[in-house]
């Protein structure tokens, strides 16, 4: 009698010990799969003719991998109607796969000096828009001449971008407030669609369009 329950609860233990095991890698490939895809190690890519280089004087400081959508809104144009972008809404991911960066559109509250840089308006104007996890915020224009250059016709074009407003965080995060170039590369996806927005009765319609890109941060060399 004391052999066969002995038995029995050697038998329970193994179940439970494979059913614990089970358990275990099941957790650990939820976990796997919470996490976000690693970015791979990002560098320029050769430019396309007629897309402006990096200015002189400037090096790379951080390679990130966007995701997110080209967001538009159906709007009077011309005699008819016609997409406009309202504004971007992305995640920029780092190498190490984690969220670093929000790029979407907001005013510029804090432009740099016009007196000290006769390309920049300080007008307050609504621009492309990036902040780092740690709040420090950066606005840019795309750069003048030779801005935006089509590379796949499936997708957004690509970009070089001056900024023109940098702010440190409340607290002060200052990871982005040197930045002084950025470009937009190897882009896919994004493009306005071709229907929902082909009469007056369509305005006030908006489409989220996915893409990515990689966007290349770049602050005055030592």
């Amino acid at each position: 009698m004391e052999l066969r329950l002995f038995r029995s609860v050697r038998a329970h233990t193994r179940v439970l010990f494979a059913l614990l095991a089970l358990l275990v890698a099941a957790s650990a490939t939820i976990v796997s799969l919470a996490q976000p895809a690693r970015a791979e190690s990002i560098t320029p890519p050769p430019l396309p003719d007629g897309l402006a280089p990096v200015p002189a004087g400037n090096k790379l400081f951080l390679g990130t991998h966007g995701v997110g959508t080209q967001n538009y809104v159906c709007r009077p144009s011309g005699a008819g109607v016609a997409y406009v972008l309202f504004t971007p809404e992305a995640t920029l991911f780092g190498d190490d796969g984690g969220q670093i960066i929000n790029h979407y559109f907001s005013p510029n509250p804090n432009p740099l000096d016009p007196n000290t840089d006769p390309k920049v308006v300080a007008d307050g104007a609504i621009r492309a828009t990036w902040q780092h996890r740690d709040t420090s915020t950066v606005w840019a224009k795309v750069h003048q001449p030779n801005g935006a250059v089509t590379v796949d016709r499936t997708a957004i074009a690509w970009l070089p971008l001056d900024v023109v407003g940098a702010q440190n965080g409340p607290t002060g995060g200052d990871k982005l407030t040197g930045i002084t170039f950025i470009q937009r590369l190897n882009t896919t996806g994004g493009l306005a669609p071709s229907t929902g927005c082909s009469s007056l009765s369509d305005v006030g319609n908006q489409a989220f369009v996915p893409y990515t890109a990689d966007y290349l941060f770049y602050k005055k060399a030592d």
